[in-house]
């Protein structure tokens, strides 16, 4: 029961609550702002009008992250998923209405400019491309003032295209107001891009193809051709006649292991004469590819000991070991002696072996008293035989006499060469 000083409830408050508009976002309201950017986008005739459609798809994906979180039960599909996927088309579609503008002219010249450069032609492939330059030009000589000549080579023709690329760039043209112009030069400029797409590379050509035109296979007559494939009889009579360069790029093309073999055989029976050979050689060799090694041991070159001393340091693969110990001691590099006597304490008796003949093919006399204490101290009677092979090698008066203190050895094969020490 109220007393006589109560007053009427104050409704204000829920008054001032019911005016406060609702800011709760929502998928209809998000998709009927999408009705509106895709009818914007629809309309738009300009630049200006399509950044007006992409600030409102900004809009509406910054929304996103506020439309509350679908019920877990609920089993139908999420309303941000939707307008997620609308939004995507969107753009995809502001994206394909936009331009076209200069910068893709100038993109498309300087990918061409690439391809004319770097692309390995074949004489035909050569023409055409020369020919779709010359296309080209022509067609956007109106909107350049400047002659622009195709020139007699790949590279001249590049820089015409870039002369072009340059002065598209320079031109100020504007998406909105050149739309017709930048449009020509697209089109020319796509033309160009498929001309040079069609013109004929080395790598359109199948192997056999390749080679032929290169003349590998020109060699053969009827009174010199073998029944083994014409590959092996073309790559022997080439490097007979000294061909090299046509037997490096038949080695170069035919990939195979057995192909390979082959081809490391001519190059490791030319021996010195396969020096052009040498940088292909030494890229395989880096491999660890032990044919090549053997092949560099052959040619004789100075520069393949750097790479070949990372092979025997230490006690890794005893094969690749002994290949590459050969090597050097073919090679010969004074170079060498250090790393090659550092073998001589090997764990792989075999390894040790090698290293001590390879010390007596080097012939350095630094190696004589290492090999000394190898005859002397081996555990291995064929280690200390090739140690004692090695010092008749070096040859000097010193070497033969420490192999000749051996002539009553115990193991004949050191006895043996101890008496040749002797003799000499």
């Amino acid at each position: 029961m109220s007393n006589g000083d109560d007053e009427p409830a104050d409704d204000t408050a829920d008054e001032e609550t019911s005016d406060v508009p609702d800011t709760t976002v929502t998928a209809e309201a998000l998709q009927e702002r999408l009705d509106e950017a895709e009818e914007e986008l629809e309309a738009a005739e300009t630049e200006a009008a399509l950044d007006g459609v992409e600030e409102r798809l900004d809009s509406v994906e910054s929304d996103l992250d506020a439309l509350p979180e679908p019920d877990e039960d609920d089993e139908e599909d999420d309303p941000a998923e939707e307008v997620e996927s609308r939004l995507a088309d969107l753009r995809e579609d502001l994206e394909a209405q936009r331009g076209p503008y200069a910068e893709d002219v100038v993109g498309l010249l300087e990918d061409a400019q690439a391809t004319l450069t770097d692309s390995e032609w074949t004489d035909d492939g050569r023409a055409d491309a020369l020919a779709a330059v010359d296309a080209f030009l022509g067609e956007v000589a109106d909107y350049l003032d400047r002659d622009v000549d195709a020139g007699d080579d790949l590279s001249e023709a590049a820089d015409a295209v870039g002369s072009v690329a340059d002065a598209v760039a320079d031109a100020g043209l504007d998406p909105d107001a050149d739309t017709d112009t930048i449009t020509d030069l697209l089109s020319a400029a796509e033309t160009l891009e498929s001309d040079l797409e069609s013109a004929e590379v080395w790598s359109d050509l199948t192997v056999q193809e390749q080679l032929d035109a290169k003349g590998f296979y020109d060699i053969l007559t009827n009174e010199n051709r073998k029944d083994f494939p014409p590959e092996w009889n073309a790559a022997k009579l080439h490097a007979r006649e000294g061909n090299l360069d046509l037997v490096l790029y038949a080695f170069d093309k035919l990939s195979s292991d057995f192909m390979e073999e082959y081809f490391l055989d001519i190059f490791y029976h030319l021996g010195s004469d396969a020096e052009p050979a040498f940088e292909k050689m030494h890229e395989l060799a880096q491999k660890r590819n032990k044919g090549p090694i053997k092949v560099l041991g052959q040619i004789g070159d100075d520069r393949a000991c750097e790479t070949l001393h990372e092979f025997i340091d230490g006690d890794g693969d005893p094969a690749l070991q002994k290949v590459t110990l050969r090597a050097l001691g073919a090679i010969g590099s004074a170079d060498s002696v250090q790393p090659v006597a550092n073998r001589l304490d090997a764990d792989n008796p075999e390894v040790r072996s090698v290293a001590a003949r390879a010390l007596g093919l080097l012939g350095d006399t630094r190696a004589i008293d290492p090999l000394a204490d190898v005859l002397e101290a081996d555990d291995s009677d064929e280690v200390r035989a090739s140690a004692a092979w090695a010092l008749r090698q070096v040859g000097t008066e010193s070497a033969l006499a420490e192999a000749a203190k051996y002539t009553d050895d115990r193991a004949y094969l050191v006895q043996s060469e101890a008496e040749k020490a002797a003799g000499a």
